[in-house]
């Protein structure tokens, strides 16, 4: 369980979107630096790769970068895990053909007051789905699937969501249409707080409390570059 929790909330606020955060030239250079960068990771069973962007990769884009999320969230500190070469990161681009399923990128390390995490749409397609619900421990992958809790990855796996909220079934309509790849018993007392329909230019921007997973409805494959954040 995180160590500062008040001071957490104190910043927790509701998820949004800056429009036109980055133009047409940024995201074709955005494309071109996920396309340069190494692979670090490349989950055969998720059917995920990911690319960390490096400190060595396009200084003059990561200037740019950096100072725009100053601009929309203030003072901040970039917490991202390092390469796998020991480099440090801005943050990583996943590559996804299957829904990212259910959890909350809270990190590791206790005694941080963690901020906001942010998605940049590098496809024209996909969707995010936030909910109100809220976790202060570690980084976790939440499921009721004996495999995916016995899986191995960089989240810790658990189930313990579902004693934490109040239990009221899930939206079946809801659930229909845009979450029918989590099992609906897996997000019994959850609410939905946004369903960001991704955008070209665009960035989200939320709380890395919050809940989350990809919709149902991905269109063959995706890209997005996520950073997450400290407070200073």
């Amino acid at each position: 369980m995180h160590k500062f929790i008040k001071k957490i909330k104190q910043f927790e606020q509701k998820p949004f979107i800056v429009k036109n955060f980055i133009n047409n030239k940024e995201v074709e250079n955005f494309i071109k630096l996920y396309k340069e960068l190494p692979i670090e990771v490349n989950n055969q069973r998720q059917k995920i790769i990911k690319k960390k962007w490096s400190s060595n990769f396009f200084p003059d884009l990561q200037k740019v970068y950096k100072e725009k999320i100053k601009s929309v969230i203030g003072d901040y500190e970039m917490d991202n895990p390092n390469t796998k070469d020991g480099l440090e990161s801005l943050g990583f681009f996943q590559e996804s053909f299957l829904p990212v399923t259910l959890h909350v990128d809270t990190g590791f390390e206790f005694d941080k007051i963690i901020y906001k995490q942010l998605l940049i749409p590098l496809s024209d397609h996909g969707e995010t789905v936030i909910f109100k619900n809220r976790f202060y421990g570690c980084s976790t992958t939440f499921s009721l699937n004996e495999k995916e809790l016995a899986a191995k990855g960089y989240n810790k796996r658990s189930s313990e969501h579902i004693d934490l909220y109040d239990k009221k079934p899930f939206d079946k309509s809801i659930h229909e249409k845009f979450l029918k790849h989590e099992e609906i018993d897996n997000l019994k007392g959850l609410e939905i707080e946004m369903i960001y329909k991704w955008r070209l230019g665009e960035i989200l921007i939320f709380d890395r409390t919050s809940l989350h997973c990809s919709s149902s409805n991905l269109g063959g494959k995706k890209i997005g570059f996520t950073t997450t954040t400290l407070k200073e």
